[in-house]
């Protein structure tokens, strides 16, 4: 299932009862907040949730799927996520 911003907005609304002018700030102030650290390197613990961290890749060498031609892939960063404990033992039960 692919749970939308939108659809987020909604259940904040449902539950709260606030203006959904009110929600889609409140859902994008809190992602502009998650955002904002994992752009500077730094990673970002949600307790009770997991943590997102910032990976350093290396330039490595690839293939063009398409046209079988190699390459070389450009040092970047990426973004993973490891849950937590409670949400692990949330999902197995």
């Amino acid at each position: 299932m692919t749970l939308t911003k939108a659809q987020i907005v909604d259940s904040i609304q449902d539950k709260f009862g606030f203006p959904r002018k009110e929600c889609v700030k409140l859902l994008e102030t809190m992602l502009e907040e998650i955002k904002k650290p994992l752009t500077n390197g730094e990673d970002v613990m949600i307790s009770g949730f997991g943590k997102f961290c910032v990976k350093e890749k290396k330039e490595r060498k690839g293939r063009n799927p398409a046209t079988g031609d190699d390459l070389m892939l450009a040092p970047r960063r990426v973004v993973t996520f490891k849950c937590s404990q409670g949400l692990k033992e949330k999902i197995n039960n």
